[in-house]
């Protein structure tokens, strides 16, 4: 974590040096002590970096890391009180003062970093010789961690697994050498898989030499050599003494010429896989190499012809079985204690390790009811008073093994509440408004490549995927995981966790707050205290207790985080001047009756998010959030918000997202120039209403990706003559657009729109990479729709209720040439005559709620890239034909498509269909 508060501390200054920086001109006159300054951390930072790769022994950095951490929060809180107190001064001469404050506060930062280098040079010089007192990681394997666990050939609940890896052992060319990878995360069971395998009578008797080594990350290419060479020949002291090159070419010999199985387990980087296979000879008798991993990139790097086993969490069944043969083995059970068993084992989450430990512990000492009910409710607690931490240690060198960057990523799922879906849209944006990512480009997609290294290594699991395939959009951690980030982050002074259970107060050195009290359920009531809930209580306590003390823990906390809050219907009393360095503020669980002015004093705030019921003018003041990245509100349709003209002012501004607001037109000139006319920053724009589709404002949102276009029926009537949506074609960059308007008013829908391409012609007045829309209430007819078609880069369409009105739908010919995803929900349409020529890279298609269609084109048949169709609520002869497109394609002999039918959308939620939210 030392290398994420340099990394914020480096973007602090880097915002400052940025020629149009929003607070260049409170720091111009310091420029080159921040020059001077910047040159410095970055030296810390490349040591970090350096140490990561070249010190063996990451404990030896302990110490130094946790001086380093420390220098840099001070160092960032130091600038940053100095940057608040230049903003909120009037009064030039106390300015000067401020500023004068600041210098010497930057020259003090920088004899600290003199002192932190000269640490630095000393622990490069005595690599290995300090040990960690706070973390319970070790570098070792986790075979290694858990020698006590049954990994014999009584395996359960892995048949499927088990059934294809031997197949993939013994099947396939003879002439062939394969490499085949298991790749899961830690616990799931890939070395238990291996060994059962590599101890198969059929295994044993098909290969002349089988020989196991065990990687982990600090390897030893020789240690390895020998763990191969002893399954083949007697190790002596003669063999024992060879060096790495005669031993490599021992085993080459032994090799040749002769049917091997080798297992190679705990791979973790592609150098360990590099420096091990060419110790193989490449024969082609049908040899084969298994390795295990917990990293998905590392498994198709090594694999034969992308050949991998991905092994997944079990499945409720697998997962009781698998505890059942733990917890009783053969011995008989009560009805009574088969229940509780089954709620225990669901409450492991599919985590075979999991499954095992506990199980075992409760073989061993708990036998009543009452013993295996309060595991039941306590789980997770039950697992990690395992005196031995078996689960954590393992799971704990995924963590021990990310590079330095990924860690503070990791560690932020701590933030969240157990179990929480998290949408990847919030957890990019809040990754960038923290700062502790060095990322450059495309922030967004910077984020979410680091989001994917943490999937591909097994630590964060998928939930949902976008329409096309292409994107995660919500993901979850499993709760062993959850626990490891609450330990190390609390461990080192990141996060404070307040809820239920805790009610102390954080220490200094905390950055994030997360309060996640239970909201209260039934009649609001106060108690004898005026609070109505625990999470009420824990809500005052945050931001309606001002301190004056300067040295409080909450004057340096940058972020804080409010899950099930309650409602505050007055905002008066609300006090956040005590704040003084918050970056974040999201409370999205908390209403607000208005725009807390409060929030205008908190000059460093990157990201705002709160609720609300009621409509409001957002005050002028709002430009005095400079640094302001991403603004949410949410809440009901009857909500709507509007901005002063002065809101063109926060040029950081990357997205914007409400229900309904209201945008007024830029102001023709400012202050500071041209420059406050353009948003350049922005990403996301949601809710515009229409009428502010004009080309005065979307000329301002030059680098733009996702436009939500939203209003009721007379917000799309007012202003016909400036609202035209041909203005769109300027924005050059947008991938994604939604026009929505809301489904209650449909009723009353003006005639006059019922032809949305009045405003858009034709195709061409659309830019050309739009890749994705969405229309909810627009009540197009479906000939209209046919314009939409010709748009030459679509690959995903969502036509959401009311979005089309008539009863046959005919695409035009050559229509719809790229989309792989359609969505047609709630329609009254009736016939859709189409064929192959219409829908020709069509993968996935949806229907819900159509009830009124009885058939799918038996033509569909013909599209060979067809991978999936789900219907949802239709009418069973719907059904019945997408029955015979299978039986069509089957006869052709091609691979038929996957054809899926639920009865309400909890269920097709489950299944993993796309949920269409924004």
């Amino acid at each position: 974590m030392a290398y994420a508060s340099i990394a914020s501390l480096i973007r602090t200054m880097e915002l400052l040096l940025t020629s149009d920086s929003p607070m260049l001109s409170l720091t111009f006159d310091l420029r080159e002590e921040i020059i001077e300054l910047h040159k410095k951390v970055c030296s810390i930072e490349a040591f970090l970096k350096n140490s990561e790769k070249q010190i063996h022994n990451h404990m030896a950095m302990t110490e130094l890391e946790a001086r380093i951490k420390g220098f840099a929060n001070v160092a960032e809180d130091k600038i940053e009180f100095g940057l608040r107190e230049a903003m909120i001064t009037e009064n030039e001469m106390q300015r000067g003062k401020a500023h004068e404050e600041l210098r010497e506060s930057l020259q003090r930062v920088a004899k600290d970093i003199d002192c932190v280098q000269k640490e630095s040079k000393k622990i490069q010089h005595h690599k290995g010789n300090q040990a960690s007192t706070l973390s319970l990681l070790q570098d070792t394997s986790s075979s290694e961690i858990l020698p006590n666990l049954d990994v014999s050939n009584n395996m359960v609940g892995r048949d499927k697994e088990k059934k294809r890896m031997l197949e993939e052992l013994r099947g396939g060319s003879k002439d062939e050498l394969k490499v085949i990878p298991i790749v899961g995360m830690g616990g799931i069971g890939k070395t238990t898989l291996a060994k059962q395998v590599f101890n198969h009578p059929s295994i044993q008797s098909r290969f002349d030499v089988r020989a196991w080594a065990t990687i982990s990350k600090e390897y030893n290419v020789k240690e390895i050599l020998l763990s191969l060479l002893q399954s083949i020949i007697n190790i002596d002291d003669k063999v024992y003494s060879r060096d790495e090159a005669e031993l490599a070419d021992l085993l080459q010999k032994k090799l040749k010429c002769r049917r091997y199985l080798i297992v190679i387990d705990d791979v973790w980087c592609y150098k360990a896989w590099d420096d091990t296979r060419q110790c193989f000879p490449i024969d082609n008798n049908g040899s084969r190499i298994l390795l295990t991993t917990r990293h998905t990139e590392v498994a198709i790097y090594a694999s034969s012809s992308n050949l991998l086993l991905k092994m997944n969490l079990m499945n409720t069944d697998e997962s009781w079985n698998l505890f059942k043969s733990k917890a009783f083995a053969n011995e008989s059970f009560t009805p009574e204690l088969e229940t509780i068993g089954e709620k225990i084992a669901s409450k492991c989450q599919g985590l075979p390790l999991t499954i095992v430990v506990v199980a075992g512990l409760l073989s061993k000492s708990k036998r009543t009811k009452e013993e295996w009910e309060n595991v039941a409710e306590n789980i997770k607690s039950f697992v990690t008073k395992d005196p031995d931490e078996q689960c954590l240690r393992v799971l704990g060198l995924s963590y021990n093994y990310l590079p330095n960057e990924l860690k503070a990523c990791l560690l932020y799922f701590g933030i969240f509440p157990e179990d929480s879906e998290i949408s990847v849209k919030r957890l990019v944006r809040l990754w960038i408004a923290e700062g502790f990512l060095k990322l450059e480009g495309d922030l967004e997609e910077e984020a979410k490549n680091r989001l994917q290294d943490l999937v591909d290594r097994c630590l964060v699991l998928v939930s949902q995927r976008s329409a096309d395939g292409r994107n995660i959009k919500t993901c979850r951690i499993h709760d062993l995981v959850h626990e490891l980030c609450l330990r190390e982050a609390q461990s080192q002074n990141f996060l404070f966790i307040r809820n239920d259970k805790t009610e102390s107060v954080p220490r200094v050195g905390y950055r994030w707050i997360s309060i996640q009290g239970r909201q209260q359920t039934g009649v609001d009531v106060q108690n004898e205290h005026g609070y109505r809930s625990l999470a009420h209580k824990h809500c005052f306590w945050l931001i309606r207790m001002p301190t004056d003390d300067d040295n409080s823990p909450l004057r340096r906390i940058r972020s804080i985080f409010l899950f099930a809050a309650p409602s505050l219907s007055n905002n008066s009393n609300l006090e956040l001047g005590h704040l003084n360095l918050i970056r974040v503020l999201d409370l999205t669980s908390v209403n607000f009756s208005s725009f807390p002015l409060q929030i205008l004093s908190l000059f460093l705030l990157r990201y705002l998010s709160f609720s609300t019921r009621n409509s409001f003018g957002i005050p002028r003041g709002l430009r005095k959030l400079l640094n302001l990245q991403t603004f949410i509100v949410r809440g009901p349709v009857s909500s709507f918000i509007k901005f002063p003209e002065l809101i063109w002012e926060t040029t950081e501004l990357r997205h914007l997202k409400l229900r309904n607001f209201y945008l007024p037109d830029p102001p023709s000139s400012s202050i500071d120039g041209e420059r406050n006319l353009f948003w350049s920053n922005i990403q996301s724009v949601s809710g515009l209403i229409p009428y502010c589709c004009t080309k005065k404002i979307l000329s301002r949102f030059q680098n733009i990706k996702k436009l939500c276009i939203r209003g009721h029926v007379y917000d799309y009537r007012v202003h016909e003559e400036d609202m035209d949506l041909r203005h769109l074609v300027d924005l050059h960059h947008l991938e994604t657009l939604s026009i929505k308007v809301d489904r209650y008013q449909v009723s009353h829908w003006s005639s006059r729109f019922h032809k949305l391409p009045v405003y858009v012609p034709s195709a061409i007045h659309f830019p050309t990479k739009l890749k994705k829309l969405k229309l909810v209430g627009t009540r197009l007819s479906w000939e209209e729709l046919n314009i939409v078609g010709q748009w030459p880069n679509l690959e995903v369409l969502k036509l959401k209720p009311n979005a089309c009105r008539g009863l046959k739908w005919r695409p035009i010919e050559g229509g719809f040439p790229r989309l792989k995803f359609l969505l047609i929900e709630g329609t009254n349409l009736t016939r859709w005559k189409a064929t192959n020529d219409h829908f020709p890279a069509l993968e996935h298609l949806v229907i819900r709620h159509c009830f009124h269609l009885v058939k799918i084109p038996i033509e569909f048949a013909d599209i060979y890239s067809l991978q999936l169709i789900e219907l949802q609520n239709c009418k069973a002869k719907l059904v019945a034909s997408t029955m015979r497109i299978q039986e069509e394609q089957e006869s052709l002999g091609s691979k038929a498509v996957d054809v899926r039918s639920y009865n309400d959308l909890a269920e097709c939620e489950l299944n993993g269909t796309d949920s269409d939210s924004d």
